[in-house]
């Protein structure tokens, strides 16, 4: 790959500059390609939070744990709800409890491999080591400058 500048360049580079241009293209990939399929990325979020989870877990909690995923808000993330709710993918019972329905599994198991497909993508010539350290310097950014985030 051909980088933008030479290393001593890119050491004057802003990261702010460049975490949000990697994190644009990332969502914006994302974006189009469960889009591809009819579906969104909060959406898909939902689905994940029901598909995974080890317990059944309301609306209440799926909402309030995804709500400040990229500054969805909790507005937004009802709103996705209701919508994987009326598309039949994921059904609530009267206490607010989700589980996913028979088309919503089919449906999870077609975006979760476009998700694996996506990560794939992203990853190649990317080894494992040096994702984890572009983790660990973006968290001690988010540290340094007072931000807080966090991904279950």
């Amino acid at each position: 790959m051909e980088y933008s500048h030479t290393d001593a360049e890119l050491l004057q580079q802003p990261i702010g500059y460049w975490s949000w241009a990697a994190y644009k293209s990332v969502v914006d990939r994302i974006r189009a390609s469960l889009s591809e399929i009819g579906t969104s990325q909060p959406q898909w979020w939902v689905l994940a939070q029901v598909a995974s989870a080890d317990r059944v877990k309301t609306r209440d909690e799926v909402s309030r744990l995804l709500q400040n995923y990229l500054g969805s808000g909790p507005e937004i993330m009802e709103s996705e709800i209701d919508t994987t709710v009326s598309r039949g993918w994921i059904a609530e019972d009267a206490e607010g409890r989700l589980s996913l329905t028979a088309d919503g599994r089919a449906f999870y198991d077609r975006a979760a491999a476009v998700q694996d497909e996506l990560r794939a993508e992203r990853h190649a010539g990317i080894p494992d080591e040096e994702y984890l350290i572009t983790l660990k310097v973006l968290q001690r950014f988010i540290h340094n400058t007072g931000g807080q985030a966090w991904h279950h």
